[in-house]
């Protein structure tokens, strides 16, 4: 991880060192969509995948802006012709506001509710430690660990803790449903526990020219076992929504391909581009999706990652304090400890 690490930082600097020169572009309402325009299409990596034609976006949104357009309303305008794109990782900072597309995970049911499963599964007997809450099942034993950002690390030695905790179990449900992303680090540091030998965890590729095709060939990168700490090879079960995003769909990603993991829930939301930062001739700042994130497979998981069994939650079991997917996850552990007994 530190070889991608190294890798990802030079990116970033060989792409800002080609990046447009916005200077060329004035500080007005028309030269500032200008260069949004024209940073994005030199710079994203998701026109070609998502079938975008980018020129023809700026033939609907350039009209819409004048002489006496105003910060707010261009502002606005930006926001709505970079929501075209929509990606939850595209967002451009003003003063006083940071537009962000919602659809990727607003059109979809949630499929988690951490109440139910606090209250109903575990009567708040529950433990915390950071973003992680664990405890035991009843009366199965299976182990449960649902972690809610990958923003937030979980300390070694936490985790050893959390693990040895469970040493009795069967399985592990591992949930990261509504988990947003964030630090790469702490997805290889978790994978790294279910691992009994280095695997190659995914690819990544960046852009090598002003073209939308323009792409390096891809790159691989490797996660290695956590030998010295305890890991966990027994039966898992991933839980998934749709508002597992980022470096959380880059974790369930690799996770899925282990022997031993099932992904069970809903598609994850994506977001598999690593960012991309610039910023325009009146100061707003721009990031968006630069260099995709490739899965072990080689395929694009910006669509998002879909599970191997697909389950969903309505709102009556949820009224009725039932998760249909972690009963399912349940079910796939206590079925393989059965299977492995006849």
């Amino acid at each position: 991880m530190k070889h991608l690490t190294y890798f990802l930082l030079l990116v970033g600097a060989l792409s800002l060192s080609a990046c447009h020169d916005l200077e060329s572009e004035p500080n007005t309402a028309l030269g500032n969509l200008r260069a949004l325009w024209t940073t994005v299409d030199e710079h994203y990596c998701y026109f070609n995948e998502k079938n975008i034609n980018w020129d023809s976006i700026y033939s609907v949104y350039a009209p819409r802006v004048n002489t006496s357009t105003t910060a707010t309303e261009l502002f606005e305008i930006c926001s709505d012709m970079l929501a075209e794109l929509k990606d939850g990782h595209v967002n451009l900072a003003s003063p006083w506001e940071t537009s962000y597309y919602r659809g990727w995970w607003s059109d979809y049911p949630q499929n988690y509710d951490a109440r139910v499963i606090q209250e109903h599964y575990f009567n708040f007997r529950y433990h915390t430690a950071g973003a992680v809450n664990y405890g035991i099942l009843t009366p199965d034993s299976v182990g449960y660990l649902h972690y809610s950002t990958f923003s937030s690390s979980i300390p070694e030695y936490t985790m050893d803790y959390i693990l040895l905790s469970m040493r009795n179990c069967p399985g592990l449900i591992v949930d990261i449903r509504d988990n947003g992303g964030g630090d790469l680090t702490n997805v290889e540091r978790l994978v790294a526990r279910f691992l009994d030998e280095t695997i190659t965890a995914g690819y990544i590729i960046h852009k090598t020219g002003k073209g939308h095709g323009d792409f390096s060939s891809p790159y691989s990168f490797t996660y290695s076992p956590a030998t010295d700490h305890v890991r966990w090879l027994r039966p898992v079960v991933l839980l998934t929504n749709r508002s597992t995003y980022s470096a959380a769909n880059n974790f369930a990603a690799i996770m899925r391909t282990l022997p031993h993991v099932t992904q069970v829930g809903a598609t994850t939301g994506g977001g598999g581009g690593m960012p991309f930062s610039s910023e325009l001739p009146c100061g707003w700042a721009l990031r968006m999706s630069g260099s995709p994130i490739l899965d072990p497979n080689g395929e694009s998981t910006e669509k998002g990652v879909a599970p191997h069994v697909a389950v969903d939650i309505t709102p009556y079991e949820t009224a009725m304090g039932r998760d249909p997917i972690l009963d399912t996850a349940r079910e796939i552990i206590v079925n393989s400890v059965n299977n492995k007994s006849r």
